[in-house]
């Protein structure tokens, strides 16, 4: 699989056990289910809009999981007030813009298969709407001490894109973190939470997320994201 960047680092306080990391072995996937959130569409607090510049982190997630992540910095949570989200495993759709060297056609993919575009050769980052699952937390298994924001866009790319622009919407909870006994046992998991992900967006109420403007702004964004995230409040409150 191509690679892509990895995680975000920037320091934080080591995390209590108790409130943000759940230890144990790996979620039996023969027992999880395929769809998280009720067919009615995301349930409050989702949408959540997060925006920021993809980072080069920790180079593990193609390197040893063969999963590669394209990641925001961890600061990105504090626009729109999302800076304590709960640790975890989440999915949603993605928006890559402003790729160094990008075709900017701002394709949109669906939830089963990968477009056909002109990456193979590894020269160009076709920008778009992807479906995405992502990691929210301190990543257990290798013992991280900062906490990191890692997003996984299903789909194909034959080219890192760092400096990209990532827009995202998380539509719902997917699982905790967990620490595990083996690494086969966290790259199952991950297996499982993508096919999680594709599952749910297949779903009229949320498949219509991904016409969302949000995903196809451009430039820095901290303003629009705040602005969304206030007529969220205010649609709550009405």
């Amino acid at each position: 699989m191509a690679t892509a960047p990895s995680s975000s680092t920037i320091s934080a306080p080591a995390p209590p056990p108790s409130s943000t990391t759940t230890t144990g072995p790996a979620v039996d996937r023969h027992h999880r289910p395929l769809t998280v959130d009720p067919a009615s569409g995301p349930i409050p607090p989702y949408p959540i809009r997060l925006s920021g510049k993809v980072i080069a982190g920790f180079g593990r997630g193609s390197k040893e999981l063969g999963i590669p992540t394209a990641n925001i910095p961890i600061s990105g949570l504090d626009i729109g007030g999302h800076a304590e989200i709960q640790s975890g495993i989440y999915y949603g759709w993605a928006g890559l813009q402003d790729a160094p060297g990008s075709t900017n056609t701002n394709v949109t993919t669906n939830t089963n298969k990968t477009i056909d575009d002109n990456t193979a050769n590894g020269s160009v980052v076709e920008t778009g709407i992807y479906p995405m699952v992502m990691s929210i937390g301190w990543n257990p298994y290798y013992k991280n001490t900062v906490r990191s924001v890692e997003v996984h866009l299903i789909h194909q790319f034959g080219n890192d894109f760092y400096g990209a622009r990532l827009n995202l919407i998380i539509l719902g909870y997917i699982r905790p973190e967990f620490d595990y006994v083996s690494r086969e046992a966290l790259i199952e998991d991950i297996l499982f939470d993508v096919e999680v992900a594709r599952t749910g967006l297949e779903r009229e109420n949320y498949a219509v997320f991904r016409e969302d403007g949000f995903l196809r702004l451009t430039g820095d964004g901290e303003e629009e994201v705040e602005e969304e995230e206030e007529k969220k409040d205010l649609v709550g409150k009405a």
